[in-house]
């Protein structure tokens, strides 16, 4: 990494895009979800900028914006050497302020605050050095790379030394998975087909044209009610047939042995997993879940709603999840999703992210190809969410061969958004909003 690159501003945006209007995103908890982000933009003095990102579902996108802006002052005036040079520190001086722990730590909106400024860093960093994030990461010698990692809190399910071995251990076959990446892509499944507002008609049109491309894995959303959902799933199953994959999600609606009745009753459709079947916080709740489900056949999948490593690693210990779900903008951004990788590969559980939002395919199909490429090595029961949402919006937007991810090439973390993009949905000044507001004015 060639001189010093001083970071001289970051600027932080409100972008929402209306998603409720035609029930994108809906499902049993979030009815009319507006996708959103709080919009990281990092300066230097060399030229080069980073881009970062947390997803949000509207509302309290502003409250992120605050804490962003609280966690610039630990940004500013820093050079990119100094951040990656002692990552491990940095991300704990972000975490950790004494003065700010109150309001965290490592969770609720400083945790999404944190992510937002740290993809951003990353971003740069990836930019800097001329290689996408995925390729940043595969590329990096594994001692460098666990010196990202800090391990606080986690030391009694996976030492450094064991995230070490691992990570040496993968270096065999290396090159030929990311020969095979680059050639195939990384399986998918597609969530758009069957959001909890859509209406049969466009659920079976939905279906069908997924079908036609190539797609086998398909998400249902759940938990509203059970009889429309022993209907919908019984028409999603026959849509794609008893081969192809099926999975539920239930977006934290239920009770502990609600969710047990409740997912028995729509065992008979064989989904893979229930995701989100209680309280993202019930650790126990999710083990009883898994226990009470195992006879059935069906996993329970989490994660997209964990604040830290902490709550990986607990569901891990007490065998409560059969799929590890990370998110590119819950955790503290790569740093931390790494942690959780390394976690699952020890526990011998797949990892399947979460991307069911604005720019998050975008940004974990670059954590995935790592997990593939030089940690785990397989592909078995791997998957990686895909909704056909707000692409258009980013200057490297996600590509789709055969129902596979395609490796982006781009320099950085694909994070960045098209400026007339920021520019006509920043809430509450852009156009949109403004033509919205002005509508919803002249109905009232």
């Amino acid at each position: 990494m060639a001189g010093a690159t001083t970071i001289v501003q970051l600027r932080v945006s409100d972008v929402r895009f209306p998603t409720s209007l035609e029930q994108h995103g809906s499902d049993a908890m979030h009815t009319e979800p507006d996708y959103s982000v709080a919009y990281v933009v990092i300066e230097t003095d060399g030229g080069h900028e980073g881009y970062g990102l947390t997803f949000t579902l509207g509302k309290g996108t502003e409250v992120v914006v605050c804490a962003v802006e609280a966690l610039s002052a630990f940004v500013v005036g820093r050079t990119l050497q100094e951040i990656v040079g002692d990552f491990r520190a940095f991300y704990r001086l972000l975490t950790s302020d004494g003065q700010m722990r109150w309001i965290g730590p490592e969770k609720g909106v400083i945790q999404l605050a944190t992510a937002a400024v740290l993809n951003a860093v990353w971003d740069l960093w990836a930019r800097v050095e001329g290689k996408p994030l995925w390729k940043l990461l595969v590329d990096m010698e594994p001692r460098k790379l666990v010196s990202c990692i800090d391990f606080r809190y986690i030391t009694d399910a996976l030492t450094e030394e064991e995230a070490l071995d691992i990570l040496v251990k993968a270096q065999e076959g290396k090159c030929q998975r990311e020969e095979e990446m680059l050639r195939d892509g990384y399986p998918a499944y597609t969530t758009s087909c069957a959001w909890i507002g859509y209406s049969d008609q466009q659920l079976k049109e939905l279906c069908t044209k997924a079908l036609s491309h190539d797609w086998t894995r398909f998400k249902v959303k759940v938990g509203a009610d059970l009889q429309d959902d022993v209907r919908r799933c019984r028409l999603v199953r026959q849509m794609i047939g008893p081969d192809n994959t099926l999975m539920i999600d239930a977006n934290q609606r239920w009770d502990v042995q609600e969710a047990i009745t409740w997912v028995s009753h729509l065992a008979e459709f064989k989904p893979l997993w229930i995701e989100e079947p209680t309280s993202p916080d019930d650790i126990l709740g999710h083990a009883v879940i898994s226990k009470a489900l195992a006879p059935l056949g069906i996993g329970v999948a989490t994660g997209e709603q964990c604040h830290n490593r902490v709550m990986f690693k607990q569901l891990l210990q007490a065998s409560a999840l059969q799929f590890v779900q990370i998110d590119s903008c819950r955790l503290g951004s790569v740093n931390e999703n790494l942690a959780v990788i390394l976690m699952a590969c020890k526990f011998h559980v797949p990892v399947c992210p979460h991307a069911g939002g604005v720019g998050l395919c975008e940004l974990v199909r670059h954590l995935i190809l790592f997990d593939y490429i030089s940690v785990s090595a397989s592909l078995q029961n791997r998957m990686c969410e895909y909704v056909d949402h707000l692409h258009e919006h980013f200057k490297s937007p996600v590509v789709i061969r055969n129902a596979c991810y395609v490796p982006p090439k781009d320099p950085g973390y694909s994070t960045e958004m098209r400026e007339e993009s920021v520019r006509r949905y920043q809430y509450p000044q852009g156009e949109v909003w403004q033509t919205l507001q002005a509508t919803r004015g002249h109905r009232t």
